[in-house]
Order: C-alpha cells, then sequence, then structure tokens
C-alpha cells in the first residue's frame, strides 16, 4: 500500500500555512506534493516522528537546495520526543518540525 503525505487540520494555523505530516515515502514524491502547496500557501510546516524524520529532512533540502533555490528558506527547525507506547511499555519518540516557506522578492 503507497503512504501519501497528509495534510493535517489546520484549525489551528493562519489560512496561509498548510501542516503535512511525512510518513516513510519516495522523497521526491513528496517534495513534489510540499512544492504545490508551498506555491498556493507561502508556507509549509513538515512534521514527521521516528523513523520518518530522516524524510522530512532531505524533502526539506531537495525542496530549499534544489527545487525552489532561492526562492525559499527555511524558517525554523523543532526538533522534540514524546511518549508512546512501545515494545516494552512507555518510550520516547522523537519528532521535528519544519517550516519552509517562500521567499517574497
Amino acid at each position: 500500500m503507497e503512504s501519501r503525505p497528509q495534510l493535517a487540520d489546520n484549525s489551528l494555523f493562519s489560512n496561509n500555512e498548510k501542516v503535512m505530516m511525512i510518513q516513510q515515502q519516495p522523497i521526491m514524491e513528496c517534495a513534489i506534493d510540499v512544492l504545490t502547496n508551498i506555491g498556493s500557501y507561502g508556507q509549509v510546516t513538515l512534521k514527521a516522528r521516528g523513523d520518518s524524520i530522516p524524510t522530512a529532512v532531505a524533502v526539506a533540502n531537495v525542496l530549499t537546495e534544489k527545487l525552489m533555490k532561492g526562492n525559499s528558506h527555511i524558517v525554523d527547525i523543532t526538533v522534540d520526543s514524546e511518549n508512546a507506547n512501545g515494545k516494552y511499555g512507555m518510550t520516547l519518540v522523537s519528532t521535528i518540525q519544519i517550516i519552509i516557506a517562500k521567499k517574497t522578492n
């Protein structure tokens, strides 16, 4: 089964921002989906947890260094952890949030 980036509920965010939950998926497919949203909304927040973090970082790099080089920038990166159920009870799972914005002239 193919996984796609998922748009999160935007009710807590401003109208010019989209939140995308990144899962383990092909990096270029995800980067194109994010590129489409950043073109429409001007700013996109990528969120990932656990094993999906390297995918989110790679997508951010592809966008800012290749697809939108000179036309976008990373606004903020937040690294955190949260409690989750694990194999042996409660465990910490790493999370990341990367905010990418289109540069205005």
